[in-house]
């Protein structure tokens, strides 16, 4: 869908600010947002006027094709505070190409690179003191657009809200993560909008995940929705396995996820000389590598841990735990990452963007 873009971005500032209010140190993921958001709409055929305004509550249509059809996509990224109290974004690029190719796919409108950085940027610079320093510490952005035209016709809307909001995030820590190898449901199928980051994805997982959750288990592992027996994704994660000392990762199609954190990693690990191979990964590869003590990590890699340890997992009701491991490439993989996303190390890649 062909998109122009007019005018440039309205700033109103907030009355007074609600920083004082919030206990950085006590910060529960994803609840606290700051002082103000971005917004652009879609209408007639182009983009109008972006604004940066007051965080409120929006008033809505009830026939907004959002509530009706499930037009809905999202990002996840982060922002990160220096010892100069520069800004840095991750990757931005890369988030801002996988947003608009979910527009494509959910047949919404792609949003032009100036008001999605430009409106990043300015709303970061507004909302920097937000952004605490540290290892750990970060600011959590979430770009999202939803359908708001009228009417209950089964078509794709003709107008659309892009907005974007900002939590503060401390080290996201989940403790111990047991999950089951799913057997049945399935995340997502060849042809549908798996490697999406669609609305719908995440609520349709949300009933077998509880179902582990009454098990013992805190996440699933999806595996294919054809066979059941190739492993894809840990809960909202992108997984990896260690077998040996090969770290195993599936490679991205209409199913997965295309991770920007994944894809990091896999160029760390690489750069690092471990030995990566992305390739379909099968279940009972995965059995019989936890029997004969060949399987030494299982990790899930996202925007919000970063890198998440699975202690364990189930398949046809046998339970196979990992013994702790020293020097386990999850350990070297998040430090290196959290080290440059942070500017503690230096950026070799060129990943890192400064707010400006």
């Amino acid at each position: 869908m062909s998109t122009t873009q007019t005018g440039k971005i309205e700033i109103i500032k907030a009355a007074s600010t609600k920083i004082n209010e919030v206990d950085f140190d006590n910060l529960s993921f994803g609840a606290v947002f700051t002082d103000h958001l971005f917004e652009c709409d879609f209408k007639n055929g182009q983009w109008q006027n972006p604004v940066i305004k007051p965080y409120a509550p929006i008033l809505m249509d009830p026939s907004s094709k959002v509530f009706h059809y499930g037009q809905a996509i999202f990002e996840g990224m982060k922002a990160y505070k220096d010892d100069n109290n520069d800004v840095w974004l991750f990757r931005p690029d890369e988030n801002h190409k996988r947003f608009n190719n979910s527009a494509v796919r959910m047949a919404m409108p792609e949003v032009p690179e100036s008001i999605f950085m430009d409106g990043l940027n300015e709303l970061l610079k507004l909302d920097k003191d937000w952004i605490q320093r540290g290892n750990g510490a970060s600011m959590y952005i979430r770009p999202f657009m939803i359908a708001t035209g009228a009417g209950v016709v089964a078509n794709p809307s003709d107008e659309y809200k892009f907005m974007i909001l900002l939590s503060p995030a401390k080290s996201y820590y989940s403790g111990e993560v047991k999950v089951i190898i799913a057997e049945h449901y399935s995340r997502a199928a060849n042809g549908g909008i798996g490697a999406a980051k669609a609305a719908g994805n995440y609520a349709a997982q949300f009933y077998p995940t509880n179902l582990a959750n009454k098990d013992g288990f805190q996440q699933v592992i999806w595996t294919d929705d054809a066979t059941h027996t190739k492993l894809e994704e840990a809960g909202t994660m992108n997984v990896f396995f260690r077998i040996n000392d090969t770290l195993l990762t599936a490679p991205t199609s209409e199913r997965i996820l295309d991770g920007i954190t994944r894809k990091s990693l896999i160029e760390m690990a690489k750069k690092e000389g471990l030995n990566v191979d992305v390739r379909p990964v099968i279940v009972t590869e995965l059995v019989e590598a936890a029997k004969n003590g060949s399987l030494k990590e299982i990790f899930g890699a996202g925007t919000a841990a970063v890198i998440s340890v699975i202690k364990g997992f189930s398949y046809q009701d046998e339970y196979y735990e990992m013994a702790p491991i020293e020097n386990s490439y999850a350990s070297l993989l998040k430090e290196k990452l959290t080290s440059l996303q942070n500017k503690l190390s230096e950026d070799t890649f060129g990943w890192t963007v400064k707010v400006q």
